[in-house]
Formats: structure tokens, sequence, C-alpha cells
């Protein structure tokens, strides 16, 4: 695997940041149409708990497409990463996150590992992490509202988490909890989802390289609006997969009921994967548009991730398991 270290990056190709502050004024007040849209709680969309914002810029590391990272892709900056968010635990609005999240509290932080495994535990979020390798992987996301970004991780390797607790062989599927703390997180007051967030990944999902749980991006750690300390990271879904804020994995035989999926099931299924052929009712997946550029492009299947993930469907009917 070839990884460019941060000196490998030329200043030319990081945008600064005040260029983009200013560009983002000027799609505020030119017509950012439903890029910049606060949702009513009755239209609201998924959108991207992953790709919502949650990318980054100046610093991160990027890595070649065998490590299944956006080569070539330039990264989001960080202005926009910090600042366009979905995190409904905030608000409802892309900038809510940012001006909200000071109030969550991250340390000190603990995950617990529960279900069917052989290791349950409960651990100080540093320990949890510690025995792992870091890794760096700038990836490509999607959001489900059809605008996209490029975002540089740091994290540790799921299946090496899942290797450390050893579950048991009638686990099929990761369920991801996420805190639930209305003090801190003032929209659980509401009824917009079902609190606690919840997500899952099938476990041959879960054991994937992709798959990462991230605790920085561009070299720094997680923004609180952006997930902090710990949150999910499975770039060839759409963004919403991606849990923020996790305090429990547990270990399931069934299929878990994700957040989404319970608000409207007819609109998010549980696999949510990338697919220009599968339009959301209310829009098509066909175009995206990145965060930072005008002209659309063309939605690839798994997010371009096919080499690495589509294996794992085969057989499958995608339109029906969306």
């Amino acid at each position: 695997m070839i990884i460019r270290k941060p000196d490998d990056i030329r200043s030319s190709e990081i945008t600064p940041e005040e260029m983009y502050l200013d560009r983002r004024r000027f799609l505020r007040v030119g017509g950012a149409g439903a890029i910049g849209a606060i949702v009513a709680p009755g239209a609201l969309s998924a959108c991207d708990r992953a790709g919502d914002g949650t990318d980054g810029e100046a610093g991160g590391l990027a890595a070649d497409d065998s490590s299944g990272s956006a080569q070539g892709d330039k990264p989001t900056p960080f202005a926009d990463v910090s600042t366009y968010n979905n995190y409904y635990e905030f608000g409802t609005g892309k900038d809510d996150p940012a001006k909200n999240a000071h109030t969550l509290r991250t340390k000190p932080w603990s995950v617990a590992i529960e279900g069917l495994v052989k290791k349950p535990a409960v651990y100080a979020l540093e320990d949890f992490v510690k025995p792992h390798r870091v890794e760096d992987r700038t990836y490509r996301h999607r959001c489900v509202e059809a605008w996209s970004m490029v975002i540089p991780w740091r994290g540790i390797m799921l299946r090496d988490v899942i290797a450390r607790v050893q579950p048991d062989p009638r686990a099929k599927y990761v369920e991801f909890v996420t805190l639930y703390d209305p003090s801190t997180m003032p929209y659980q007051k509401t009824n917009i989802l079902d609190w606690p967030y919840t997500e899952g990944l099938r476990m041959d999902e879960a054991m994937n390289s992709l798959t990462l749980l991230a605790t920085g991006l561009y070299g720094r750690d997680l923004p609180n609006q952006n997930g902090a300390p710990l949150r999910l990271v499975v770039p060839w879904k759409y963004g919403f997969k991606g849990a923020k804020s996790i305090v429990k994995i547990r270990f399931v035989e069934k299929e878990p009921r994700t957040a989404w999926s319970k608000s409207n099931p007819g609109e998010y299924g549980f696999y949510s994967n990338v697919n220009p052929n599968v339009d959301h009712p209310r829009w098509s997946q066909a175009k995206e548009r990145r965060i930072g550029e005008f002209r659309k492009r063309d939605t690839l299947m798994f997010n371009g991730y096919s080499a690495q993930v589509a294996s794992m469907y085969a057989g499958m009917d995608l339109k029906k398991y969306y």
C-alpha cells in the first residue's frame, strides 16, 4: 500500500480556508438551494452522517486505490468539514451542529462491547484504541441528498477490534449505539428520530478493510460536530450509516433496526449502498455535486469502491435490498 505523507502534498493543492469561506458566503447568497436548506421535521433527510460534512482539509494522508482510498480526489476544505454537517442531536440545519455541539462532553468516554462476544467489556476510549494501529485514509463520501465530499480520516480498522473481542459464530451483525444524553444533546428532547441513534452492518461489511472507527480527521481529533470522539466510517454506503459518538458496539444474530430505517423504511433501507440505479423516492441518485464544485458528476456504483466490496453482494437484488 502506497501512502502519501503530509509533506508529499503540494501546498498548491490545498485551497486557502479564507477563499472557501468566501465561496460559502457566495453559495448562501447566490442560491445553494437544497444544499444549504434547513429541513423541516416533516421532511427530514438522513443525508449523510458520515459524508455530512465530516470531511477535511490541509494535512490529510491519501493512499492509492489498493487501500480503497480516494486517489487523485482533492480533499474537501476543513472549513466545510466543520461547519456543514448533519447531526440531528444538535439541530436539523447544516450549520446547527457547529453552533450547538460545544455542549457535548467527550472526556471521559467509554465504549461498551456487548452481545454475542467472548470478551464483553467496557473500555475507556484510550484503552479501546491503544492496542490497534492508527490508519490515515482519504475516502470519498456520498450523501443521500446527492452531494459528496472527500475526507481524510484517522482511525482504527473495525475488523481489528472484532478480532480482539472474538464474537460468537452466531453473531451475524454488528450494531452501533450512540450517546443518549438530552442534557448535552438538546434535540434528543424532540421526536425527530427514535433516540438513541443506532446503525448496523452485516458482519462481512464490518470486517471489510475499508471500514474504520474514526477518531480524527485531517490529522486532528474529531470536532464535536463531526462525531467526536468515535464514529463509524463506511465509504461505499450513504453517509448516514456512519454513526457518531459511539458508546456501545453490540454483536447480534438478527439484523438490527437502524434509526433512519425505523423513521422512514420506505426511503432508507438497511444496506444503504451507494447505487446510482436506485433513486430515492424524492430525487435521483444518478448525479452528485461535490462540495466546492458547481458541476455535477456521475454517481459511482458503491461510491467507486466496487473492486473492494461488490463481491459481498453477489446475487443480491440491490433494488430490493437498498
